[in-house]
């Protein structure tokens, strides 16, 4: 059975637990520039490229995911989320992007596997993969509208060296995540889609989109409807928001994206909203109960945290929606094709 058939069963019996940030995790442990560059020789300061710790502390990276499976997630993300080229170039480490990469994933395949094996339970591995700072539909410069700091081949091709290695790696799922830029996703799904090919896999696609105002669009101007329907032709496993704000403001965005697309949803939101000094303050039972809510309506297959979460709010998350039914996916649309084209009309 394929990780999308087994994905798919699985959301049909429970709502479905994704793990927290590594951010959160990795800040708590108070590491040193040391622990971060290991013996990689690498010149510029590594403090803080959270994704190279897969190669100078394999161990940390793995006792984080071990935490979040611990705590009852289903699906873990790799810690890649600024595993590509243009990220690692602010370090000096882009020629590591292969290595980092598959190295995350071999840790989150390997914790996963021996997790299933203890209990029969189905675990997931979805690559993660970040926005990264270059943005393809807004100019970095007020005065020259026109100018872009990449093209979009230039952006896929990031990409794709990222999946390949995440596939490489062992993932079930590519997360194309925190997505600021419409345009920017679609280089990634087509990065995606053409290294699952080269590789005679099928990878689904799990898409999350963040938004930037509380009228719910993202940077680029998209409303969740208006992006789903942009990214629908890529028939992701799963979509949804993470990042952006807590679960209280997510909350009519989600609605809105659960009466809208025909897929699982999957939201995992912020531990609340920052306070002054850029610290999450929202306690694990109180982003369970908001969360609880949105299960209780019907709005959502998995759920997760974002900034902010810890495996203990993971935990408190998994035991709030236990024994809640997962959101019951509309009927599938109806495929017509005309003049050779494929056209999607409203649900049957």
């Amino acid at each position: 059975m394929s990780a999308r058939e087994r994905l798919i069963r699985a959301a049909a019996e429970r709502i479905l637990i994704k793990d927290g940030p590594f951010g959160t995790e990795i800040q708590n442990r108070k590491l040193g520039a040391a622990d971060y560059a290991g013996t990689l020789g690498l010149q510029r300061d590594q403090k803080g490229n959270n994704d190279i710790l897969a190669l100078g502390r394999p161990a940390v990276v793995e006792e984080i995911t071990r935490a979040y499976l611990e705590a009852g997630a289903d699906i873990i993300a790799t810690n890649t989320f600024s595993a590509n080229a243009i990220s690692q170039a602010d370090y000096g480490a882009e020629s590591l992007v292969a290595e980092i990469n598959i190295a995350s994933a071999r840790i989150a395949r390997k914790a996963a596997d021996d997790f299933e094996a203890k209990d029969g339970k189905a675990r997931f591995v979805a690559g993660a993969i970040g926005p990264t700072n270059k943005t393809l539909s807004l100019s970095p410069d007020v005065n020259d509208p026109g100018y872009r700091e990449i093209d979009f081949d230039g952006l896929k091709g990031v990409y794709r060296e990222q999946c390949d290695a995440l596939i490489a790696g062992g993932i079930d799922f590519i997360l194309i995540e925190t997505i600021f830029d419409t345009l920017n996703a679609k280089a990634g799904i087509m990065a995606a889609v053409d290294a699952a090919k080269a590789h005679g896999r099928d990878i689904p696609l799990m898409i999350s989109m963040t938004i930037t105002d509380l009228a719910g669009r993202n940077l680029s101007g998209h409303t969740v409807e208006a992006f789903w329907h942009a990214v629908r032709h890529a028939r992701p496993v799963t979509v949804g928001l993470n990042c952006s704000f807590g679960a209280q403001q997510l909350r009519p965005h989600i609605q809105a994206l659960a009466h809208s697309a025909d897929t699982l949803i999957m939201a995992y939101p912020n531990a609340g909203l920052p306070n002054d000094l850029g610290e999450y303050d929202e306690l694990p039972h109180q982003t369970a109960g908001l969360v609880e809510e949105w299960a209780k309506e019907g709005l959502v297959n998995i759920l997760g945290g974002c900034c902010g979460s810890t495996p203990a709010h993971i935990a408190a998350i998994a035991k709030a929606v236990e024994g809640l039914a997962p959101r019951r996916l509309p009927a599938a649309p109806v495929t017509t094709r005309l003049a050779g084209l494929e056209t999607m009309t409203l649900a049957a």
